[in-house]
Protein backbone atom coordinates (compact mmCIF):
# COMPACT_ATOMS: atom_id res chain seq x y z
CA UNK A 1 0.00 0.00 0.00
CA UNK A 2 1.17 3.59 -1.05
CA UNK A 3 2.14 6.10 1.68
CA UNK A 4 1.24 9.66 1.33
CA UNK A 5 2.52 12.15 3.33
CA UNK A 6 1.96 15.99 2.84
CA UNK A 7 5.55 17.92 1.70
CA UNK A 8 4.34 21.28 1.30
CA UNK A 9 2.01 23.88 2.57
CA UNK A 10 1.84 27.45 0.54
CA UNK A 11 -0.33 30.39 0.25
CA UNK A 12 -0.20 33.17 -2.43
CA UNK A 13 -1.87 35.95 -0.47
CA UNK A 14 -1.84 38.45 -2.96
CA UNK A 15 -3.15 36.58 -6.64
CA UNK A 16 -0.20 36.05 -8.92
CA UNK A 17 2.33 37.39 -6.56
CA UNK A 18 5.18 35.20 -4.77
CA UNK A 19 4.00 32.22 -2.15
CA UNK A 20 4.72 31.49 1.22
CA UNK A 21 5.83 28.48 2.35
CA UNK A 22 3.92 27.09 5.42
CA UNK A 23 5.01 24.63 8.22
CA UNK A 24 0.90 24.51 9.33
CA UNK A 25 -2.25 26.29 7.54
CA UNK A 26 -5.48 26.52 8.83
CA UNK A 27 -8.24 25.41 6.40
CA UNK A 28 -11.16 27.69 5.85
CA UNK A 29 -14.07 27.82 3.30
CA UNK A 30 -12.89 30.00 0.83
CA UNK A 31 -9.13 28.25 0.56
CA UNK A 32 -6.28 28.29 3.12
CA UNK A 33 -6.24 31.28 6.08
CA UNK A 34 -4.67 34.50 3.85
CA UNK A 35 -4.36 32.78 0.78
CA UNK A 36 -5.45 35.01 -2.18
CA UNK A 37 -7.46 37.07 -0.04
CA UNK A 38 -5.68 39.91 -1.89
CA UNK A 39 -6.07 40.79 -5.43
CA UNK A 40 -4.48 43.77 -8.11
CA UNK A 41 -6.86 45.20 -9.79
CA UNK A 42 -6.20 48.54 -12.83
CA UNK A 43 -7.58 51.65 -13.56
CA UNK A 44 -11.11 49.38 -14.72
CA UNK A 45 -11.40 47.13 -11.40
CA UNK A 46 -9.81 44.25 -13.22
CA UNK A 47 -7.95 41.69 -12.27
CA UNK A 48 -4.05 41.34 -12.72
CA UNK A 49 -1.99 38.73 -13.07
CA UNK A 50 1.14 37.24 -14.12
CA UNK A 51 -0.45 36.64 -17.27
CA UNK A 52 -0.26 40.54 -18.52
CA UNK A 53 2.45 41.56 -16.18
CA UNK A 54 5.01 38.88 -15.47
CA UNK A 55 7.03 41.26 -12.99
CA UNK A 56 4.60 40.28 -10.44
CA UNK A 57 6.43 37.11 -9.91
CA UNK A 58 9.39 39.49 -8.44
CA UNK A 59 7.58 40.51 -5.68
CA UNK A 60 8.05 38.18 -2.28
CA UNK A 61 5.37 38.47 0.47
CA UNK A 62 6.36 37.40 3.67
CA UNK A 63 3.52 36.68 6.59
CA UNK A 64 4.52 38.00 10.13
CA UNK A 65 2.97 38.94 13.32
CA UNK A 66 -0.65 39.68 11.03
CA UNK A 67 1.35 42.11 8.62
CA UNK A 68 2.47 41.37 5.21
CA UNK A 69 5.98 42.15 4.27
CA UNK A 70 6.27 42.98 0.30
CA UNK A 71 9.94 43.55 -1.42
CA UNK A 72 10.87 43.79 -5.07
CA UNK A 73 13.41 41.67 -6.42
CA UNK A 74 15.73 44.46 -7.52
CA UNK A 75 15.33 46.63 -4.94
CA UNK A 76 15.29 44.07 -2.12
CA UNK A 77 15.60 46.75 0.97
CA UNK A 78 12.49 48.39 -0.16
CA UNK A 79 10.05 46.61 1.50
CA UNK A 80 6.34 47.44 2.21
CA UNK A 81 4.34 46.39 5.27
CA UNK A 82 0.57 46.46 5.43
CA UNK A 83 -1.49 44.72 8.24
CA UNK A 84 -3.67 42.12 7.40
CA UNK A 85 -6.82 44.02 8.98
CA UNK A 86 -6.05 46.85 6.99
CA UNK A 87 -8.55 48.25 4.43
CA UNK A 88 -11.00 51.34 4.07
CA UNK A 89 -14.59 51.16 4.38
CA UNK A 90 -15.47 51.95 0.65
CA UNK A 91 -16.71 48.51 -0.84
CA UNK A 92 -15.24 48.23 -5.05
CA UNK A 93 -17.15 45.97 -7.58
CA UNK A 94 -14.21 44.28 -9.39
CA UNK A 95 -14.08 41.67 -11.66
CA UNK A 96 -11.62 38.11 -11.52
CA UNK A 97 -12.52 36.23 -14.96
CA UNK A 98 -16.07 36.11 -15.05
CA UNK A 99 -16.96 36.70 -11.66
CA UNK A 100 -17.77 40.36 -9.94
CA UNK A 101 -16.70 40.76 -6.40
CA UNK A 102 -16.97 43.13 -3.27
CA UNK A 103 -13.34 44.46 -2.03
CA UNK A 104 -12.07 47.10 -0.05
CA UNK A 105 -9.35 49.17 -1.59
CA UNK A 106 -6.57 49.87 0.54
CA UNK A 107 -4.78 53.33 1.28
CA UNK A 108 -3.28 55.09 -2.23
CA UNK A 109 0.55 55.22 -0.90
CA UNK A 110 0.27 50.71 -1.06
CA UNK A 111 -1.14 51.22 -4.87
CA UNK A 112 1.56 53.64 -5.37
CA UNK A 113 4.12 51.09 -4.58
CA UNK A 114 3.11 48.02 -6.52
CA UNK A 115 2.28 50.76 -9.92
CA UNK A 116 5.70 51.93 -9.46
CA UNK A 117 7.14 48.57 -9.89
CA UNK A 118 4.80 47.75 -12.64
CA UNK A 119 4.78 50.65 -14.54
CA UNK A 120 1.02 51.13 -14.48
CA UNK A 121 -2.06 52.28 -12.93
CA UNK A 122 -2.79 49.76 -10.52
CA UNK A 123 -4.66 49.39 -7.06
CA UNK A 124 -4.40 46.51 -3.80
CA UNK A 125 -7.31 45.38 -2.71
CA UNK A 126 -8.97 43.21 0.34
CA UNK A 127 -11.86 40.86 -0.66
CA UNK A 128 -15.16 42.03 1.22
CA UNK A 129 -15.38 39.42 4.39
CA UNK A 130 -19.17 39.27 3.75
CA UNK A 131 -18.66 38.23 -0.18
CA UNK A 132 -19.31 35.23 -1.64
CA UNK A 133 -17.56 34.16 -4.84
CA UNK A 134 -19.15 30.90 -5.50
CA UNK A 135 -17.26 27.70 -7.47
CA UNK A 136 -18.75 26.32 -10.28
CA UNK A 137 -22.20 25.05 -9.31
CA UNK A 138 -21.86 21.71 -11.72
CA UNK A 139 -18.76 20.98 -9.42
CA UNK A 140 -20.09 22.16 -5.80
CA UNK A 141 -21.75 20.04 -3.49
CA UNK A 142 -23.33 23.12 -1.00
CA UNK A 143 -22.51 26.17 -2.76
CA UNK A 144 -18.47 26.46 -1.67
CA UNK A 145 -17.24 29.64 -2.21
CA UNK A 146 -13.59 30.60 -3.47
CA UNK A 147 -11.59 33.28 -2.57
CA UNK A 148 -9.68 35.20 -5.68
CA UNK A 149 -7.77 32.39 -6.62
CA UNK A 150 -8.95 31.11 -10.52
CA UNK A 151 -11.61 28.69 -9.79
CA UNK A 152 -11.55 26.47 -7.01
CA UNK A 153 -10.00 26.96 -2.79
CA UNK A 154 -7.39 24.41 -2.96
CA UNK A 155 -4.62 22.48 -5.36
CA UNK A 156 -2.75 19.36 -4.94
CA UNK A 157 0.04 18.17 -6.45
CA UNK A 158 1.79 15.05 -6.13
CA UNK A 159 6.07 15.64 -6.13
CA UNK A 160 6.01 12.42 -8.50
CA UNK A 161 4.10 14.01 -11.20
CA UNK A 162 6.73 17.10 -11.37
CA UNK A 163 9.30 14.47 -11.10
CA UNK A 164 7.85 12.94 -14.13
CA UNK A 165 7.47 16.02 -16.33
CA UNK A 166 10.88 17.08 -15.37
CA UNK A 167 12.44 13.91 -17.00
CA UNK A 168 10.58 14.73 -20.33
CA UNK A 169 12.39 19.25 -20.31
CA UNK A 170 15.60 19.98 -21.26
CA UNK A 171 15.70 22.39 -18.18
CA UNK A 172 13.63 21.63 -15.32
CA UNK A 173 11.19 23.58 -13.65
CA UNK A 174 10.03 23.97 -9.82
CA UNK A 175 7.00 23.21 -8.35
CA UNK A 176 6.49 26.69 -8.03
CA UNK A 177 4.99 27.64 -11.48
CA UNK A 178 2.19 25.58 -11.03
CA UNK A 179 1.03 27.46 -7.63
CA UNK A 180 -0.05 24.56 -5.47
CA UNK A 181 -1.34 24.11 -1.96
CA UNK A 182 -0.21 21.39 -1.36
CA UNK A 183 2.53 19.14 -2.61
CA UNK A 184 2.58 15.16 -1.05
CA UNK A 185 5.70 12.92 -1.50
CA UNK A 186 4.45 8.98 -2.68
CA UNK A 187 2.06 7.52 -5.32
CA UNK A 188 2.72 7.20 -9.01
CA UNK A 189 2.66 10.37 -11.03
CA UNK A 190 -0.45 12.17 -11.67
CA UNK A 191 -2.64 9.54 -8.98
CA UNK A 192 -3.99 12.67 -7.76
CA UNK A 193 -6.13 12.78 -10.64
CA UNK A 194 -8.29 10.23 -9.57
CA UNK A 195 -8.05 11.14 -5.81
CA UNK A 196 -12.31 11.85 -5.24
CA UNK A 197 -12.27 11.88 -1.20
CA UNK A 198 -9.83 11.93 1.17
CA UNK A 199 -8.12 13.44 4.43
CA UNK A 200 -5.17 14.84 5.41
CA UNK A 201 -4.13 14.36 9.08
CA UNK A 202 -7.76 14.67 10.16
CA UNK A 203 -9.62 17.28 7.66
CA UNK A 204 -11.31 15.84 4.96
CA UNK A 205 -11.02 17.15 1.00
CA UNK A 206 -12.96 16.15 -2.58
CA UNK A 207 -11.15 15.73 -5.64
CA UNK A 208 -13.49 18.24 -7.65
CA UNK A 209 -11.88 18.77 -11.20
CA UNK A 210 -8.13 18.19 -12.56
CA UNK A 211 -6.37 21.43 -12.79
CA UNK A 212 -6.13 23.50 -16.88
CA UNK A 213 -2.70 25.06 -17.19
CA UNK A 214 -2.34 28.56 -18.95
CA UNK A 215 0.70 30.61 -20.02
CA UNK A 216 1.15 31.29 -16.30
CA UNK A 217 3.49 28.19 -16.30
CA UNK A 218 6.01 29.53 -18.77
CA UNK A 219 6.85 32.32 -16.30
CA UNK A 220 10.37 32.39 -15.42
CA UNK A 221 10.30 33.43 -11.61
CA UNK A 222 13.31 34.38 -11.31
CA UNK A 223 13.39 36.45 -14.12
CA UNK A 224 10.21 37.81 -13.91
CA UNK A 225 9.41 37.02 -17.81
CA UNK A 226 8.35 34.26 -20.04
CA UNK A 227 11.30 32.96 -21.35
CA UNK A 228 10.13 30.02 -23.59
CA UNK A 229 6.77 27.80 -24.21
CA UNK A 230 7.90 25.44 -21.31
CA UNK A 231 6.61 23.37 -19.59
CA UNK A 232 3.37 24.09 -21.57
CA UNK A 233 4.41 22.44 -24.58
CA UNK A 234 5.60 19.49 -23.18
CA UNK A 235 2.81 19.43 -20.72
CA UNK A 236 0.28 19.12 -23.75
CA UNK A 237 2.40 16.24 -25.78
CA UNK A 238 0.79 13.91 -23.13
CA UNK A 239 -1.75 15.88 -20.39
CA UNK A 240 -3.79 17.68 -23.03
CA UNK A 241 -7.19 16.44 -22.58
CA UNK A 242 -9.80 18.69 -25.29
CA UNK A 243 -8.37 22.00 -25.11
CA UNK A 244 -7.20 21.53 -21.73
CA UNK A 245 -3.76 20.89 -20.49
CA UNK A 246 -3.67 19.35 -17.15
CA UNK A 247 -1.59 19.21 -14.52
CA UNK A 248 -2.95 19.00 -10.34
CA UNK A 249 -5.85 18.59 -8.81
CA UNK A 250 -8.59 21.15 -7.92
CA UNK A 251 -9.87 20.43 -4.34
CA UNK A 252 -13.01 21.45 -2.26
CA UNK A 253 -13.29 21.07 1.64
CA UNK A 254 -15.52 19.11 3.10
CA UNK A 255 -14.46 20.13 6.62
CA UNK A 256 -12.35 22.62 8.25
CA UNK A 257 -9.14 22.04 10.56
CA UNK A 258 -5.30 22.59 10.65
CA UNK A 259 -2.84 20.56 8.40
CA UNK A 260 0.49 20.32 8.82
CA UNK A 261 3.62 19.44 7.01
CA UNK A 262 4.06 15.65 7.52
CA UNK A 263 0.58 14.83 8.20
CA UNK A 264 -0.31 11.51 6.08
CA UNK A 265 -2.76 11.51 3.54
CA UNK A 266 -5.36 8.42 3.47
CA UNK A 267 -7.41 8.11 0.73
CA UNK A 268 -11.10 7.06 0.88
CA UNK A 269 -12.47 7.12 -2.69
CA UNK A 270 -11.34 7.21 -5.87
CA UNK A 271 -11.99 7.58 -9.56
CA UNK A 272 -11.17 4.43 -11.86
CA UNK A 273 -12.46 5.81 -14.78
CA UNK A 274 -9.84 8.48 -14.95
Amino acid sequence: MNTYTLSQINIYPVKSLGGISLSSAKVESRGLAYDRRWLLINAENQFITQREHPKLSLIRVDLQEEHLIFSYAHYPNEVLKISTQEHDNKLLNVRIWNDVCKANLLRKEVSEWFGEILGTDCRLVKMAEDDNRLVDKDYAFRQEVVSFADAYPFLIIGQSSLDDLNTRLDNPVEMRRFRPNFVFEGGLPYEEDTWKKFTIGNVAFAGVKPCARCVLTTVNPEKGEIDSKEPLRTLSLYRKVGNKILFGQNLLPIDFGIVHVGDLIALQEINTTV
